[in-house]
């Protein structure tokens, strides 16, 4: 199974911080490294990354890679906001799919989104439909999941912590591939 780690925007996207000045990319791509060291384990699973340490890659590339390697799932890792940048009380986790997306990708998000709160404890937000590019254009099973939003202070902490971005990590891995291996 191949599988495509998308972590969300990049160091340079503007505007996608915490107010107090964590960029969710730097969450992004410590749950993908993460989330790759676990699957990595698995016999049968190839993990590639979308995205890159050196430029933000547009979103437009970031699919047409998943499409043009073939993987089989693409997931898309992020932290949510919401207002206007600054502390508020809006909580918990969500996973998207396109809305013309197939029954794999609902099935996966479910999944995902069943597993993260499980396991992180957080607030169920469901499993919802977004018109997102790397969603719609990529042609396999597609799902951007939202581990904890930005703008809540006890969650900013949480996405801070290194603790925190393993067990989503590990509840990605086991959506995938049904465990974590040790």
């Amino acid at each position: 199974m191949k599988v495509m780690l998308d972590a969300g925007h990049g160091y340079q996207t503007p505007g996608k911080r915490s107010p107090d000045g964590m960029k969710e990319y730097d969450f992004n791509r410590a749950v993908a490294a993460y989330a790759k060291l676990f699957l990595d384990k698995h016999k049968g699973v190839e993990v590639y990354f979308s995205h890159s340490d050196k430029e933000d890659v547009p979103l437009h590339k970031r699919a047409a890679l998943a499409n043009s390697i073939g993987v089989d799932i693409f997931i898309s890792i992020h932290a949510n906001a919401f207002g206007d940048g600054t502390w508020n009380n809006a909580c918990g986790i969500e996973t998207f799919v396109h809305t013309s997306k197939p029954k794999q990708a609902i099935s996966l998000a479910k999944k995902i989104q069943s597993t993260v709160t499980a396991m992180t404890g957080l607030p169920d937000r469901g499993v919802k439909t977004a018109n997102f590019q790397v969603l719609r254009e990529t042609k396999c099973p597609a799902v951007l999941v939202e581990c904890g939003f930005m703008t809540n202070r006890q969650e900013a902490k949480l996405l801070q912590s290194n603790h925190y971005r393993k067990l989503c990590a590990k509840a990605i891995t086991i959506s995938i591939a049904g465990s974590v291996p040790r």
